[in-house]
C-alpha cells in the first residue's frame, strides 16, 4: 500500500498528542495515511506494552488511518545507527510515503529528538539504491519521501507552517483518550505522572488553540521543516475566513 503520509514516532500516543488532527484531516480527504510506532512505550510508568498496543489500534481506528504498525525497537535505548536505520528504511520503502512526519527535533523526552534525527537520516538513506533491503524475499526499490516534517511536542517551537485542524480537533481528542492507561483516570491505582494529571489534556487544547490563533483559526497544529517548502502559486497560502 502506497501512503500519502506516514507518521513515524518514538512512542504510541506521540502522534495523537501532536499531529493527529492533520492525519485525521487528510484521511477524511481520502488520502492513505499511516502510523509507525517505533517502540511499544514499554518504559512508561503506567500501563503495559500490551495495553498500549491495543490502545494504539483503537486510536488508529478512530482516526481512520489506513495502517498502523510497530517497529519493535527498544524504548529508551534505540539509536541512530545502521541497525535501526535499516529497520526504518524497510518501512519507508514498503509504504513509499510522499510525506513523513517525525518527532520534534528537540523535546523534554530524549527519545523524541533522537527519533527525529533517526527518521530524517533514514529517509535520505532510503533513496540510495545501493542500500539493499528485502521484504517477503524480494528486493525493495529505493524510495525517498518528498518532504520530512517534524511535529511540535511538549516544548513549543516556532512552526515553519500551521495546519488548520478546527474540524478535526474533537476526533483528535477522542483518539488521545483511547490511551486510557496513560492519561488521567480517577479510578486508577497506578503512580501519578506528568501526563496523567487532570490538567494535562487541557494544555493540549490550549496549545492547539494558541497555534490556531496564529492563522485565524480555532485550532491548529504546527510543523517544523528543516528546509523551505515550495508552493505552486500564492493561492496555496490563502485560507478561507472563519464564518
Amino acid at each position: 500500500m502506497k501512503l500519502k503520509i506516514l507518521a513515524i514516532a518514538a512512542h504510541p500516543d506521540d502522534v495523537e498528542l501532536s499531529c493527529a488532527g492533520t492525519l485525521i484531516k487528510h484521511a477524511q480527504m481520502g488520502h492513505a495515511v499511516g502510523i509507525l510506532d517505533m517502540t511499544r512505550g514499554e518504559l512508561g510508568t503506567r500501563g503495559t506494552p500490551e495495553q498500549r498496543i491495543e490502545e494504539a489500534r483503537a486510536s488508529a481506528k478512530r482516526m481512520g488511518v489506513a495502517v498502523r504498525e510497530n517497529a519493535g525497537m527498544a524504548d529508551g535505548f534505540f539509536r541512530n545507527d545502521q541497525e535501526h536505520q535499516l529497520i526504518l528504511i524497510g518501512y519507508i520503502r514498503k509504504y513509499q510515503p510522499d510525506i513523513i512526519i517525525a518527532n520534534s527535533l528537540s523535546d523534554r523526552h530524549p527519545d523524541h529528538g533522537r527519533a527525529a534525527k533517526l527518521v530524517s537520516d533514514s529517509c535520505f538513506l532510503s533513496g540510495l539504491r545501493k542500500i539493499a533491503t528485502t521484504a517477503d524475499g524480494s528486493l525493495q526499490k529505493a524510495w525517498r519521501p518528498g518532504r520530512v516534517f517534524h511535529m511540535i511536542q511538549d516544548r513549543f517551537a516556532e512552526p515553519s507552517f500551521i495546519v488548520d485542524i478546527s474540524d478535526a480537533f474533537e476526533i483528535k481528542m477522542e483518539a488521545i483518550k483511547c490511551f486510557k492507561s496513560q492519561f488521567h483516570d480517577p479510578d486508577s491505582n497506578e503512580p501519578p505522572t506528568y501526563l496523567a494529571t487532570d490538567r494535562f489534556l487541557k494544555t493540549i487544547e490550549a496549545r492547539d488553540a494558541m497555534i490556531g490563533k496564529r492563522i485565524g483559526k480555532k485550532y491548529g497544529e504546527g510543523f517544523i521543516s528543516e528546509n523551505i517548502p515550495g508552493i505552486s502559486n500564492l493561492d496555496a497560502l490563502i485560507l478561507p475566513e472563519l464564518p
